[in-house]
């Protein structure tokens, strides 16, 4: 007699996998940006892949060079803070980054549960307050739960997106219905793929993460090429540059607003860099 396994225990048996896998990929293309020379070793020689050899990590981290290896290949062992912390320092991992490794590596254990979809009617008049800035609130999958008239008139008109469509990695890579008026459209890209990737370590096995991250890979070359970096980000407040038909380019400055604890929902409102900016979103959203 067979029995099938509960189903939260599954989601759970994979997303532990995929996190092992995520880790390895993840630690391989770290080590292989850094050149041999950077760390006191000698370049050349016959080396079959970029950047430092696992053995090489290894002896820099302090650690076993079979731990290591079975840590690269996504092995279920036991891995430490000191130790974890050791392998950071020896690949040059930013805050970002460390932060990612340790997510991925179960420390602190356990993945960030329950999702914020459904938003107080306070939230939605906060955005319309915020006007002529545009604002939209997105979760940690860049799935838009709301937004002002203001967003509609400056960057998309979100209301005429059917509501399944509504996520701005979908409608980035792969809708046409988005041409972006961000004038750096590669490094937002870039920058979007980076933000996506951080926050899935939190969500490995989870469904709806697992068939959008498919449907991208697999609909879009350039996510597929940019996802193969392996970067990571959290979200920027730089100034942008907005390119307009009716009156050229606006300076914005984002804010981003944690609606929520766990830091999983936010609202970004694009506030005016400087007044002639500031002129031209009262032109646009009054046009």
């Amino acid at each position: 007699m067979t029995t099938s396994l509960p189903a939260e225990y599954a989601r759970t048996v994979t997303g532990k996998h995929e996190r092992h896998r995520e880790l390895g990929a993840f630690l391989r293309s770290r080590r292989e940006r850094i050149r041999p020379e950077e760390v006191g070793f000698a370049p050349g020689g016959r080396r079959r892949t970029p950047g430092l050899r696992r053995e090489e990590v290894a002896q820099l981290a302090g650690v076993g060079i079979t731990w290591y290896t079975w840590l690269e290949q996504g092995r279920d062992i036991n891995v430490s803070a000191q130790v974890l912390d050791a392998v950071a320092r020896t690949l040059r991992l930013d805050r970002l980054e460390r932060s990612h490794l340790y997510r991925l590596a179960g420390l602190p254990p356990g993945p960030v549960t329950g999702e914020c979809t459904v938003l107080p009617d306070s939230v939605q008049r906060m955005l319309d307050k915020a006007s002529p800035y545009p604002a939209v609130v997105l979760n940690a999958r860049y799935d838009v739960l709301a937004f002002n008239d203001a967003y509609c008139k400056v960057l998309l008109d979100m209301a005429t997106i059917p509501p399944e469509e509504r996520n701005l990695l979908w409608l980035t890579f792969v809708s046409e219905e988005w041409q972006c008026r961000f004038t750096e459209a590669e490094s937002l890209q870039l920058h979007m793929v980076a933000g996506y990737r951080g926050a899935l370590a939190d969500h490995l096995g989870e469904p709806a993460w697992q068939e959008l991250t498919q449907q991208l890979l697999s609909r879009s070359p350039l996510f597929a090429d940019l996802w193969e970096r392996y970067e990571v980000a959290a979200p920027s407040n730089n100034i942008k540059l907005l390119e307009t038909a009716r009156h050229g380019l606006v300076r914005v400055e984002p804010v981003n607003l944690w609606l929520t604890q766990l830091g999983q929902v936010r609202a970004t409102v694009y506030t005016a860099a400087d007044d002639e900016s500031e002129a031209k979103l009262q032109a646009l959203v009054g046009d």
